[in-house]
Formats: structure tokens, C-alpha cells, sequence
């Protein structure tokens, strides 16, 4: 007896682990010391020294769900941006730059070719997040879930100098609220998702006038990265007072956590165009306008409150970055909240 015939095959993670070489190398920064399979990360951090007081910023997540859609659908390359983009956009959102990332990835039988696939959407979303992947982890556990199956998840630390840290404490009566658009459902709300739609490779594969492609094509499309967006914010001068990345809980929850006691924010929901997918979930599964607002993005993935006067420097640079802003509220004196008119 061995340990390949309990269910686990060692020489399949040496194989995933050179297949995936060659993605984990395009996400390299001179800051990454060593290279891929030591028992951890190393990261320079001489940078620092340019900063008056340092501050490390942590964000981990996973993708929920959403892995379902990619199980159903055979597509396994772009799942690993979500994982990423779940936590780059937390660690942006404070006002940090993040430096690296690491996954983790459970699955019922290592397959190298699918695992490396999968961490090729790591890689590439950690290139559009300007992040180094220093490492990660495939657990094989034969007997925990299908042999088909696995879950991904990880987390990014990043660095802002404490002076930089967005914290929302000087947030003031019409200061302006500017969002930006998602690219979709992103990765929350998918077990809502697969209670609204017949999740079968048939529906998926149904093409929407509405959506302008298929159904599964719409679900699957990856998180949007605004890291290059807030920096380029950033580096055009612009205090961001406060920043909400729009996840699980949607407007409802995540928007108050970016206000201090004593402000309110008012988003206008005319104010952008509500992308087609949530629309057609609405209708097919009856869900009511405020649960949607509470559980989706319902198009704009990030929220940022800027003073009146940097409202057009400031969308200037996310268009810049190659993201779509819209004005979309503001903010006022009230109790902490959000109202949607």
C-alpha cells in the first residue's frame, strides 16, 4: 500500500507544480526573492524606507460558489482572477498598494493540467493587479469532495504609508460619490444565482439578446480589478476620503462601511445604466428591487467619495486606467446609512 493508492498522487503535484511555472513567472516583481517551491514566500521590503510610517494591508477571500458555474461550464482559467480580485480590491480600498498573493486550492483529484489552468487566472490577475504570486498550496483530499471538483481561495498582503490610508473620517456634506462599473456579477450572490436559473449546461450555453452572448458567458466573466484605477486616482493628486468595494451584501452593507458616524450617502439609481444580467435575474426569479441592492454590485464594483473639485480630475484617471466611471451621488449630514432615490 501507498499513499497514491489512498487517493493521493504525489508525482500529478510535482507535474502541476512545473506546469504552472511558466504563468507564476509573469507575475514576478524585482522585489520577489528566490523562485517557486521553497516552503515560503520571500518579498524585499527595503521599499519601505521610503515611507514616513509603513503600514501592511491584508485582504483573503475565495470565490464562493461561482466555482459551480465554472465546474458546469469546463472553464477554469479565469476563476483565478476573482480569487485575486476579491482581495487586491480590499487591500485598494484602504489605499494600499498590493505587493503579493498566494492561493490555495483544494480539489478532489490533482488533474496538472486543470490546476495549472486554474493558476493561470491566478497569474493573470495578479498582473493586473501589479502583485508578484510568491506561492501557494494544492491540497489533494481524495473521499472530502468529487474528484472533479475543488475550491480556491488566498489572500494578498500590500503596503501604505500610514498617512495615505483611506479611512473616511474626513468625509464631508457634498462631497461626491463616484462609482465604477462592474464587469457583472462578480463573485457574490452566486448561490441566489443558481436558485434564479436552471444551472445545466444547456441554459448556460443559451444565448440573450439582452446580455449579448450566453448566460454562462455573463456569470463566469471575471471580477474587475480596480487597483490601476485607484492608483492612477493616486498619482493625479486626489485624496480618496472614502472607498466601498461593492461585494456580498451589496449597497446595503458594504457602502456604510466606508462612512464615520454623523454622514449619510445618497446614491440615485438612475444615475448609470444597470448592466442586463441583473435585470434578467430580477425578472426571472422575482427577487425584489431592495434584495438585489443588498446582495449584488448591480454595476458598480467600487464606490469612492471625492471633494466636488477633483469629481473630474478624478474620473479623468479611472478612465485613464481603462475603467468606466459615472457620477452616482453624494454625501450628506445624517445617520450612517445609505438611501437609494
Amino acid at each position: 500500500m501507498d499513499y497514491k493508492s489512498s487517493g493521493v498522487d504525489i508525482e500529478a503535484g510535482y507535474e502541476s507544480v512545473e506546469l504552472m511555472k511558466k504563468f507564476v513567472k509573469g507575475t514576478m516583481r524585482p522585489e520577489v526573492l528566490g523562485g517557486l517551491g521553497g516552503f515560503s514566500g520571500a518579498f524585499d521590503l527595503s521599499a519601505i524606507k521610503n515611507m514616513d510610517e509603513p503600514v501592511l494591508l491584508s485582504g483573503t477571500d475565495g470565490c464562493g460558489t461561482k466555482v459551480k458555474l465554472a465546474f458546469l461550464m469546463d472553464k477554469h482559467d479565469t476563476i483565478g482572477i476573482d480569487a485575486v480580485a476579491m482581495c487586491v480590491n480590499d487591500v485598494a480600498c484602504a489605499g494600499g498598494e498590493p505587493l503579493f498573493f498566494l492561493d490555495y486550492i483544494a480539489c478532489g483529484k490533482n488533474i496538472p493540467e486543470k490546476i495549472a489552468t486554474i493558476v493561470s487566472g491566478v497569474a493573470e490577475g495578479c498582473k493586473q493587479s501589479g502583485c508578484a504570486l510568491v506561492g501557494g498550496e494544492t491540497a489533494e483530499h481524495p473521499g472530502l469532495m468529487p474528484e472533479e471538483e475543488y475550491d480556491l481561495a488566498g489572500f494578498a498582503v500590500g503596503i501604505v504609508d500610514k498617512k495615505d490610508i483611506i479611512t473616511g473620517e474626513n468625509l464631508k456634506d457634498g462631497d461626491v460619490l463616484i462609482g465604477m462599473a462592474s464587469t457583472g456579477v462578480h463573485s457574490n450572490g452566486f448561490s441566489l444565482v443558481r436558485k434564479i436559473f436552471d444551472m445545466t449546461k444547456e441554459s448556460l450555453d443559451t444565448y440573450y439578446d439582452e446580455l449579448g452572448c450566453t448566460l454562462g458567458e455573463a456569470l463566469i466573466a471575471p471580477t474587475r480589478i480596480y487597483v490601476k484605477a485607484l492608483k492612477a486616482v493616486k498619482d493625479a493628486g486626489v485624496r480618496v476620503k472614502a472607498c466601498s468595494h461593492i461585494t456580498g451584501g451589496g449597497f446595503y452593507e458594504n457602502i456604510p462601511r466606508m462612512l464615520p458616524e454623523g454622514k449619510r450617502a445618497v446614491v440615485e439609481k438612475n444615475s448609470y445604466e444597470v448592466p442586463a444580467i441583473f435585470k434578467l435575474m430580477a425578472a426571472k426569479g422575482n427577487v425584489s428591487e431592495q434584495m438585489m441592492y443588498n446582495t449584488y454590485n448591480m454595476g458598480l464594483g467600487m464606490i469612492v467619495a471625492v471633494d466636488p473639485a477633483d469629481v473630474d480630475k478624478t474620473m479623468e484617471a479611472m478612465r485613464s486606467a481603462g475603467d468606466t466611471p459615472y457620477v452616482v451621488g453624494k454625501i450628506i449630514d445624517g445617520e450612517k446609512g445609505v438611501d437609494l432615490v
